[in-house]
């Protein structure tokens, strides 16, 4: 049988809504499903692995990069904090007859989507409320106050996109968000899927 080219599914949301939960899920049940790898300037946290989480660039090799063409998209999400996806990492999952799974910005995740507009599928993941959303971030422990306060406030303008995705899913309830996920992702896959191990 010829091999088709993977789809996209594109997940974004404010910092602290869930998401990279939302993800591991979808990867752990899907054997098809891969993670494309971001590249970002911002420093790991906790035990996070070069690579394997992000690819951790220092911002003159992220420019360089830039520079060269070797994003398929990339944000500068704070000053000098810049985020990207490499296009040879989309390009070997597809390839492959994969299916590409981003965890990206909402920005990011947009530019995405206009690039391969019925390729992707885009989902927004929304925090309850923005208090919510708070008491999520201080809770996780990883960040300062100051960083809590400015993620918030990029959350608030963030919320503003989220009619532009192909979907939004509320995460209040995690196993509610989880089933609504996976509804989606079955109402849109163009391969059918697999039901091997990895």
């Amino acid at each position: 049988m010829e091999l088709t080219k993977g789809q996209i599914f594109i997940f974004s949301a404010p910092s602290g809504a869930g998401k990279t939960t939302i993800v591991r899920h979808v990867l752990a049940h899907y054997p098809n499903f891969e993670f494309s790898v971001s590249a970002t300037t911002r420093p790991s946290r906790g035990e996070e692995q070069d690579g394997l989480h992000y690819y951790f660039l220092s911002e003159s090799e992220f420019i360089r990069r830039k520079n060269a063409g070797e994003f398929l998209e990339w944000e500068e999400v704070y000053a000098g904090r810049y985020y990207g996806s490499l296009k040879s990492d989309v390009n070997r999952i597809r390839d492959k007859g994969h299916h590409v799974v981003f965890d990206v910005d909402v920005k990011g995740g947009l530019n995405i989507k206009r690039q391969y507009g019925s390729e992707a599928v885009s989902i927004f993941i929304q925090p309850p409320s923005l208090h919510a959303l708070q008491e999520r971030l201080i809770n996780r422990g990883t960040d300062s106050k100051a960083e809590i306060k400015r993620r918030c406030l990029k959350a608030e303008e963030e919320l503003r996109y989220a009619t532009q995705f192909d979907y939004v899913v509320i995460n209040d309830k995690l196993e509610v968000a989880l089933r609504r996920v996976v509804e989606i992702i079955e109402e849109n896959l163009t391969i059918t899927p697999y039901s091997g191990k990895k």
